[in-house]
């Protein structure tokens, strides 16, 4: 029994390693990747300054709401969750080159692998959020100490729902290149119909019935729920009851990564 034992918590423990290796080694990539690091930056805040301004004149019948700071919590968690989903295809890159197949031939679940991959690309993505937080104030954006506490597990939660979201419907795809053009077909739709360019109250009984299907909705709505708790504008910026967008992402997020590794795991085996 005591033999079991330890050989149960040697396994776990390889298991944790290995988790931790890939993790790192997608933080590493992006770290070193200028680039990415710029345009990860300039994207978002060019996003919420522009949509600061077209939003004036919409947001404007709500007295006290300002478009700026709307835009900011749309777009803060909608950059976790693409920027995680789209670190996914770096699963793609793995298996053009051939690594993939020297990580499943190593002695650890496949569920682990691609559970590291999640890791390391949600991080990616918090380190990105973290970077848009800290130049908020530029953008007038000044969040409470409060409301940063309550930001970070909702944070998590896009950025992890955004790997898993990703995993799901990209790791089949045969190429980047394919990746890349199915991923934008994806997204697009949802920065429309998720509210993260704009309230969702209003929309018509087809176009918010399709709203409750993309998964960025309930991110975004959980996002502004963080960050509106409390205050006169919540009833007006929050569209859902956070527990219920909570529910969703963890469900959605548990059966994506299940469904996803063992996609990615069989089109590995047929290869």
């Amino acid at each position: 029994m005591i033999i079991d034992r330890t050989v149960t918590r040697a396994a776990s423990g390889s298991e944790l390693s290995a988790l931790l290796i890939v993790a790192q080694r997608d933080v590493s990539k992006f770290l070193h990747d200028r680039a990415r690091l710029v345009v990860s930056l300039a994207f978002p805040l060019i996003v919420i300054a522009g949509l600061g301004g077209v939003l004036g004149p919409v947001l404007a019948r709500v007295p006290g709401l300002d478009a700026t700071t709307f835009a900011f919590t749309g777009v803060l968690a909608a950059t976790l969750f693409q920027s995680a989903a789209m670190g996914i295809i770096s699963l793609i890159e793995d298996r053009e080159t051939d690594f993939s197949r020297e990580m499943f031939v190593s002695p650890v679940r496949r569920i682990t692998i691609v559970a590291g991959k999640l890791a390391g690309e949600s991080i990616v993505a918090l380190c990105q959020g973290a970077a848009v937080l800290i130049v908020a104030p530029l953008l007038g954006v000044r969040p409470t100490f409060a409301q940063l506490v309550v930001l970070l597990p909702t944070a998590i939660a896009c950025s992890v729902s955004g790997a898993a979201f990703g995993l799901v419907t990209l790791v089949s795809l045969p190429s980047r290149r394919t990746a890349q053009h199915v991923f934008s077909f994806l997204i697009l739709p949802q920065f429309a119909l998720s509210g993260v360019l704009a309230p969702l109250h209003g929309l018509s009984p087809v176009l918010n019935a399709i709203s409750y299907l993309m998964p960025l909705r309930y991110a975004a709505d959980l996002m502004r729920a963080a960050f509106y708790a409390g205050t006169p504008h919540y009833a007006a910026s929050v569209s859902e009851n956070p527990v219920v967008d909570a529910l969703v992402l963890s469900v959605f997020t548990c059966l994506c990564l299940v469904v996803g590794s063992r996609v990615f795991a069989r089109s590995e085996r047929t290869r």
